[in-house]
């Protein structure tokens, strides 16, 4: 009988054994298949983060940190208004998508702070690559500062330094104050900006150094740039210095407003020199040191500064000669500027220079050091431009060397070509322009092209013009230069 009951016993616990066993097999194939499930979908939902309309604007920073941190496709498809307390940083490889009906609201529960998003590697100078922003909508609730916690000169709402392959889709940001920009981008290769909203008191879309980029299908109505093209750049103004090429700006409107400053699009350029004991420098200057670039980052009171220690640490900020030294690349060039870009389909509605090409020389930045090597723009077109409004307005400002400009297509008014010189450097080279199949708005004359730079030499080609008043005239204004001219105007092809 004992054997018998040791056995049955024995078959008992044999079989609880093997359900545990398939009780255990059954619960990991559950967790497996709804593993399965959520990579089928291919997206994390932030919500299960705990990022909340409800929440508070930490929690809500550490939820969405914690969401993007997984990177793939992140989604929030809750409507509603998140705050936010901080900044969130993402990494390559990651899509964050925000649904219809969803704004991100800065709010100060620890502190205020600049960025709403910024790129993981922006604070390392480690490229970072194929991120993508789609629906953001910041609302900056007046937490508009410069923190310069991640790069010195780096401050967008929405920021990238140090980033390869980006997209921005459908970006709003309706309040943006004095400070910061809506979208900062520096250092980068390959980037879209398309389908923007942007209005506010700073730049819309501020680009520093990179090659291969597209900003499209925006509205802007800011007080400041609605584009800036900062080559160079105050010292505040971008983290790092170079060129900025191969690029397209189409379809923006720029809205009037009542109060205005700076342009449609800012293109800036600037060189230095390296450095020597006793060179005078002040605010923002550039020298090239012991295989780096530095930077003066004092304040802008325009002191002239004798620098008798050569700057060599290699990195932060060190003090000589009461010069406030910065680092601000290890990769070494003397020149920047803009080249190779086209502006298509542009529609200006405010009344103030659309476009200025030029030099900074006040003393905030001096973007030229004399005896550098100049930097010569170049290759810039600009395709059906529309200016809706009738104020006198210069369509392009140019104080740097510019090689060619095209203009195609586009409708003036009363809206000239000016060269003009901020005493950067004595000869600002030669100037070729090209206008073809464009409409003259202006009715009795109209000053084309007006020089006031010594000893400059300008070309300036017109072809299949239309002229829509009867009483249109064109003419040319040298200054102490030379206008070489082979046109189809009324008022300049009698003088060929």
């Amino acid at each position: 009988m004992k054997k018998i009951a040791f056995l049955i016993l024995g078959i008992f616990l044999l079989k609880s054994f093997y359900g545990q066993q398939i009780f255990a097999q059954k619960k990991a194939d559950k967790l497996l298949e709804e593993k399965l499930k959520v990579a089928n979908k291919g997206f994390v939902d932030a919500a299960d983060f705990g990022f909340s309309p409800d929440a508070l604007g930490i929690e809500n920073a550490t939820a969405l940190q914690r969401a993007v941190d997984q990177t793939g496709t992140i989604v929030v498809s809750q409507p509603g208004t998140y705050n936010m307390a901080g900044t969130v940083y993402i990494g390559s490889n990651t899509s964050l998508i925000f649904g219809n009906n969803i704004f991100l609201k800065k709010v100060d529960e620890k502190g205020a702070f600049s960025h709403v998003i910024v790129n993981k590697g922006a604070a390392t100078k480690t490229y970072d690559e194929h991120i993508s922003i789609e629906g953001l909508n910041i609302i900056v609730n007046g937490i508009d500062v410069r923190k310069f916690k991640e790069a010195y000169g780096l401050h967008g709402q929405l920021a990238f330094f140090y980033i390869k392959d980006l997209k921005i889709e459908r970006f709003r940001c309706l309040d943006l104050g004095k400070a910061q920009y809506g979208i900062h981008v520096c250092t980068f290769e390959d980037i879209i900006i398309n389908d923007v909203v942007i209005k506010g008191d700073k730049d819309g879309v501020h680009l520093g150094r990179g090659k291969r980029f597209t900003i499209s299908n925006g509205i802007f109505q800011c007080f400041d740039d609605a584009i800036a093209l900062n080559a160079h750049d105050y010292s505040t103004g971008n983290p790092e210095l170079g060129w900025i090429e191969d690029g397209v700006v189409q379809n923006c409107h720029d809205l009037n407003a009542e109060k205005t400053t700076g342009f449609f699009c800012r293109i800036l350029a600037g060189a230095w020199i390296d450095w020597k004991p006793g060179m005078e420098v002040q605010q923002s200057d550039a020298v090239v040191s012991n295989g780096r670039i530095y930077r003066v980052q004092n304040i802008p009171d325009g002191r002239i500064y004798k620098s008798i220690t050569r700057p060599t640490h290699e990195s932060g900020k060190v003090m000589l000669d009461s010069i406030n030294w910065g680092v601000v690349q290890n990769d070494v060039t003397y020149t920047a500027g803009v080249r190779n870009v086209i502006f298509r389909d542009i529609f200006l509605e405010k009344p103030r220079t659309a476009f200025s090409v030029h030099f900074d020389n006040d003393k905030y930045s001096r973007s030229y050091y004399p005896g550098a090597e100049v930097p010569c723009q170049g290759q810039l077109t600009f395709d059906n431009i529309s200016v809706l409004y009738a104020k006198p307005t210069p369509f392009l400002n140019i104080a740097t060397p510019v090689d060619v400009i095209t203009i195609t297509n586009s409708s003036l008014r009363d809206n000239r070509i000016s060269f003009i010189s901020n005493k950067a450097m004595t000869d600002y080279e030669k100037t070729k322009i090209n206008m073809i199949g464009c409409v003259f708005n202006q009715k009795g004359v109209m000053d084309l092209v007006t020089n006031t730079v010594d000893g400059k030499e300008i070309t300036l080609k017109t072809a299949s013009s239309i002229e829509y008043y009867d009483e249109f005239s064109a003419r040319v204004i040298p200054g102490n230069g030379k206008i070489t001219v082979e046109s189809d105007l009324t008022g300049l092809k009698n003088n060929q």
